[in-house]
């Protein structure tokens, strides 16, 4: 499965600052294609708001009139159209079958404008035992959850592609359902290849010329979707969607990110609530600026974990040198380094510091077997030889480039959810400096010269429309008890937001990975993916306090 990009990791101060999160799903076999890639309307004034949209109203779902139309389509299921990227990695979609799903744009006024979704169903192996579909989303947000089923068939395989029609869908603002757009290919690229200045006050100035410029440019570009995008609309879609193919309740998968949009779902409609796994969960409750923290934290515990084994267990083929307490040091004195001394890759591009970064942590999302093998080999490459090609590829698979320099819209569409679903308020200076004091402590690494002012304005200052949304508890009163995985390891999304987020719940059970990288699913544990599998297929619930290997 594709490791699906998020934000650029490194320079998570302006991450931060923007008010984004950086979520998403690494599974073990992306790593191979990266390998195999490294070897061969105006827009308003800075500053200046539209008006904020009217507030959505609480949907009515299917007892409302005036979304009758949408909940009574049917769904028109034809060959998925060819695709390229699946006939180069010899992928065989053929047993796929894609469609489209018309939904509102605004829920608050269905009658206004409309939208389609792109679709992908895996119909059950065994219609004889067909228990219903099976929705999934591998996070982001701004992940395709078409590419999810289509590129990672084979996790799906044995239960659950037997018993469910495993369907994929785009959310709104995503892959190919009316993606938000504001640069182009080339613009992308030198953005992800400039480094943050060193000097704070540069910084700043440089932050707020890249705000303001991509908010406008968003606004320019795409200012029709931006108020429309967030996370409680898609949950609104996943209903339909539901009730277009038929089911009377929901089942569903959600990675990362998409353990926010399952919540939600859940709070929206509790009533429609059938069997939901909740992997490397998101805590709704938590300000934006604190879970950054913790995710800079969590990442920076990674790399010194993944250090110390490079160290104690793979001496022949580890860069990092003979002592395992100075390893991540040695590799971040040298990452950052590439700041005044960038590698030049056979493309011609320059692989900077935060460049470089973005691929180290992209493989931290992966496992300690397959992930952490590449990212010694990616580094040896870059230390010893100095080729940073491997890196750079690890980067673009990150950032959603593709060989031929083409984007995804996963990096657009990551800003607008993200600023839809929560725009993080100014800290208190307290707040900022505690954040700040506990980076230098616990992330000295990641956070280096990270300041008090990185932090001292709010989260989307510069997006076109302030969102009403707020972190919060959810409890989802009334809905299907929900299975929550967390696992030990998981620095993107850590351990605590998932016994958070199942705590939260009026009614959930909290299963644990013992291990490294984001999420569960896919990861090779068969414990997992058994006790996840009986629960969608069985409503068999893991034993309280299961721990799996």
């Amino acid at each position: 499965m594709t490791i699906f990009r998020a934000a650029r990791p490194r320079v998570l101060l302006t991450a931060l600052a923007a008010g984004t999160l950086l979520l998403t799903a690494a599974c073990n076999d992306t790593v191979t294609t990266a390998q195999d890639k490294a070897s061969g309307t105006t827009a308003p004034a800075a500053g200046s708001p539209t008006a904020t949209p009217t507030p959505t109203a609480r949907p009515k779902g299917e007892a409302d009139p005036a979304l009758k139309a949408f909940y009574g389509q049917q769904i028109t299921w034809a060959d998925c159209p060819a695709d390229p990227k699946a006939e180069k990695a010899k992928i065989d979609t053929s047993g796929m079958r894609c469609g489209k799903l018309h939904v509102p744009l605004d829920y608050a006024n269905p009658a206004t404008d409309a939208i389609d979704l792109a679709l992908v169903k895996y119909a059950a192996a065994d219609q004889g035992k067909r228990i219903g579909s099976l929705m999934v989303n591998p996070g982001g947000p701004g992940a395709s959850g078409v590419e999810m089923v289509k590129y990672g068939a084979k996790d799906f395989a044995g239960t659950l592609h037997d018993r469910f029609d495993v369907i994929g869908f785009d959310p709104r603002g995503t892959g190919d359902s009316s993606p938000v757009v504001c640069y182009d290919d080339k613009q992308l690229d030198a953005a992800n290849q400039e480094d943050a200045p060193d000097d704070p006050a540069e910084r700043k100035a440089a932050h707020v010329k890249q705000s303001t410029d991509h908010a406008a440019a968003c606004q320019a570009k795409s200012g029709r979707l931006l108020p429309f995008v967030g996370t409680r609309n898609t949950a609104r879609d996943l209903d339909v969607l539901r009730a277009a193919v038929g089911d009377q309740r929901l089942n569903y998968l959600g990675i990362s990110y998409g353990t926010y949009l399952g919540a939600l779902y859940a709070e929206e409609f509790p009533q429609n609530t059938g069997r939901l796994v909740l992997d490397g969960a998101v805590d709704p409750a938590q300000d934006n600026l604190d879970h950054g923290v913790d995710q800079q934290v969590g990442f920076e515990k990674s790399f010194e974990r993944f250090a110390a084994d490079c160290v104690d267990n793979h001496p022949d083929e580890c860069p990092l040198g003979t002592d395992r307490t100075k390893a991540a040091k040695k590799a971040a004195d040298f990452l950052d380094g590439l700041h005044d001394h960038p590698l030049t890759t056979k493309d011609g591009r320059k692989l900077g510091r935060d460049m470089a970064w973005t691929g180290v942590i992209s493989l931290l999302y992966g496992d300690e077997k397959t992930s952490w093998q590449y990212l010694r080999a990616s580094l040896g490459w870059a230390m010893k030889r100095d080729k940073g090609d491997y890196l750079m590829a690890f980067a673009d698979d990150y950032n959603g480039r593709d060989q031929d320099g083409h984007y995804s819209p996963m990096d657009e569409a990551n800003s607008a959810i993200s600023c839809a679903d929560a725009a993080r308020p100014a800290p208190t200076p307290e707040h900022a400096r505690q954040a700040v004091e506990r980076l230098r402590t616990e992330a000295p690494l990641l956070s280096k010269g990270v300041t008090v002012d990185d932090y001292a304005e709010p989260g989307c200052a510069y997006w076109p429309f302030k969102t009403q949304e707020k972190p919060h508890t959810i409890r989802a009163e009334g809905a299907a008890p929900i299975l929550v995985v967390g696992t030990t390891g998981d620095p993107a999304t850590p351990y605590s937001s998932a016994e958070k987020l199942a705590k939260g719940f009026a009614k959930a059970t909290l299963l644990t990975r013992v291990g490294e990288g984001h999420g569960a699913f896919g990861k090779g544990s068969a414990c997992t993916d058994l006790a996840m599998a009986a629960y969608l297929t069985d409503g068999t619930m893991p034993a309280e306090g299961t721990r799996c290997g």
